[in-house]
């Protein structure tokens, strides 16, 4: 079984295959629902995980009281359970965006300031495009393509075999190609001449080809492919959010592009990442409920053991490569 990225074909093990049929048997039943029984459905697996997943319920606690100490506890636990519900439905809406057609997917969405990416695509200079562990973010790939132009997504391989193949093709389903750490750089760099874009997540702590910058207030490993690729092409940087809306719907908001600082200086990496760091934080900070707070964000090693949630694992999830 490939795991998409050259590296050799992994094992599949009896547990990738129960996990692998669950996720199959749920999306069948998510198929013929509507959109307000699929968000339903995803609120309950949210707070299911809530009430049973302690290790992740505390460390979310943990980060949030970092990030707003003047927040009452309450309020802070308040925000904790709206965002494992929020990434309950995120997972319910995948699967059910993953069995509909291009246009009911459309149907569903809105979008605003993407003729700033059309833009730059008609200046042949590609685009990329970043946001975090936030709101909607594997719906707006999906869509992106339908109304822009298809977008090469940086991605890890999942630790199970079987639901990487699965989310695979979904993420190609719409036209996306997927790029994977191994010979990541050149691909980039072509689909950028090939007056394309590339989208990546920022917001994972990484231990190799990182700069530090803040984050709410707290230094925060960050990966420095984004503004080493922006500075070495010139492709503008374009920050992307995808956020639910009443009635089953959602907005794709793609942002002004961010500035670049001058190549010559020494820090314009840093710079650069930080620029970029700040406008995702203005958002995480609007609707803290729709960021992944479970994530161990601020760090400087690995735990000595991992913890299970609501998620697959990513395959060296700590590693220099960025994740979408």
């Amino acid at each position: 079984m490939s795991n998409g990225n050259g590296a050799p074909p992994r094992p599949v093990t009896f547990l990738h295959r129960l996990e692998y049929g669950a996720v199959l048997a749920v999306r069948a039943l998510l198929r013929p629902l509507p959109m307000a029984a699929v968000l339903a459905a995803g609120t309950l697996l949210g707070r299911a995980f809530h009430a049973v997943d302690r290790s992740h319920r505390r460390l979310a606690l943990s980060n949030l009281e970092a990030a707003f100490p003047v927040r009452t506890q309450r309020e802070r636990q308040a925000i904790a359970r709206e965002m494992f519900e929020h990434f309950g439905r995120l997972l319910m809406v995948l699967l059910k965006f993953s069995t509909m057609s291009p246009q009911q997917m459309l149907a569903r969405v809105e979008f605003e300031g993407h003729e700033r990416v059309l833009a730059a695509h008609a200046q042949g200079r590609g685009a990329l495009l970043f946001t975090g562990h936030f709101g909607f973010w594997e719906i707006n790939a999906l869509v992106h393509a339908l109304t822009l132009h298809p977008m090469a997504v940086m991605a890890r391989p999942l630790d199970n075999p079987l639901l990487h193949d699965l989310l695979e093709r979904v993420r190609r389903r719409t036209g996306n190609s997927v790029i994977y750490r191994r010979g990541a750089l050149r691909r980039v760099l072509r689909t950028l001449a090939g007056n394309q874009a590339v989208a990546l997540l920022i917001d994972q702590h990484i231990h190799t080809d990182a700069v530090y910058v803040d984050f709410f207030n707290r230094p925060a490993a960050t990966t420095t492919a984004l503004a080493a690729i922006a500075l070495r092409t010139g492709a503008p940087v374009f920050p992307v959010f995808a956020l639910p809306l009443p009635g089953g719907r959602f907005r794709m908001v793609y942002e002004h592009a961010v500035d670049a600082p001058d190549a010559d200086d020494p820090d314009a990496i840093r710079d650069f990442t930080q620029r970029c760091t700040d406008v995702l934080e203005m958002y995480v900070r609007r609707y803290p409920q729709l960021w992944l707070w479970m994530h161990r964000r601020w760090r400087d090693v690995e735990p000595a053991s991992g913890m299970k949630g609501m998620f697959p694992a990513a395959r060296g999830d700590e590693s220099g490569d960025p994740e979408s």
